[in-house]
């Protein structure tokens, strides 16, 4: 069993996931990259080992609970303990009630499902440890329903709520869990979405990454539920 200061983040290819991928390793920290995309989850590991950290892939689909669970199975196994979960993978699909019931339910279990399950496997790993800390990378579609987004606002809203409950459940055994709320963050995502802003306009993913990176260095007992991120031209 491996002893490794260990932190798991899920949608690690790219955007908010690379970049929090890429800060904890500077940190010290083993990161575990998780993401459909071999060889963007490729391009991050050479990152980081070039700088001199350390990673373990699974190209793995969220959305397929057996071969999930397996795969956290096998985490388990090997690391033991787990010090930091960053559940961000996610999809944004827009539309209310347009759209189709199965791309409705492809956003609920991409966007909650998948993070219920880590959270599931995991959070017994921390309990036993008796230390963790968990970053639920929401939304600020999970603090408001905006037009035209009603299917990502009610999986984030629902991860939103499921962080809270995890947030007062876990203090007790040392646990922290903070909800980040962004707005329109510099991502590919945000461009599929149709941001009205420029990339220099938005938050940086980089920011993600240092509002974690702060919520770390913070005294043992403190906790803080939820941090929402705004750009200045996002806010009305």
């Amino acid at each position: 069993m491996n002893q490794t200061k260990t932190a798991i983040i899920t949608g690690a290819s790219q955007g908010i996931g690379k970049n929090c991928a890429l800060g904890l390793a500077r940190m010290g920290y083993h990161c575990i990259l998780m993401a459909r995309n071999q060889e963007k989850l490729e391009e991050v590991a050479e990152i980081i080992k070039q700088n001199g950290g350390e990673s373990s892939l699974f190209a793995i689909d969220l959305t397929q609970e057996e071969e999930l669970v397996s795969c956290l199975q096998t985490i388990k196994k090997y690391y033991g303990n787990i010090q930091v979960l960053v559940n961000n993978a996610g999809m944004y699909t827009g539309g209310t009630l347009q759209i189709t019931s199965h791309a409705f339910r492809q956003q609920l279990e991409l966007n909650l499902t998948a993070g219920f399950i880590l959270l599931q496997e995991l959070v017994p790993v921390m309990k036993a440890q008796k230390s963790g800390s968990i970053f639920n990378i929401v939304s600020r579609s999970g603090k408001v329903g905006f037009a035209q987004s009603g299917a990502y606002s009610a999986s984030k809203f629902g991860l939103l709520g499921l962080s809270e409950s995890l947030y007062r459940e876990l203090a007790e055994y040392g646990i922290a869990v903070t909800a980040i709320c962004p707005a329109w963050v510099a991502t590919e995502m945000a461009s599929v979405a149709g941001s009205p802003h420029q990339n220099d306009e938005m938050i940086q993913p980089e920011d993600i990454f240092k509002t974690i990176a702060y919520l770390l260095s913070l005294a043992p007992n403190t906790r803080i539920k939820e941090i929402v991120i705004e750009a200045r031209k996002s806010i009305r």
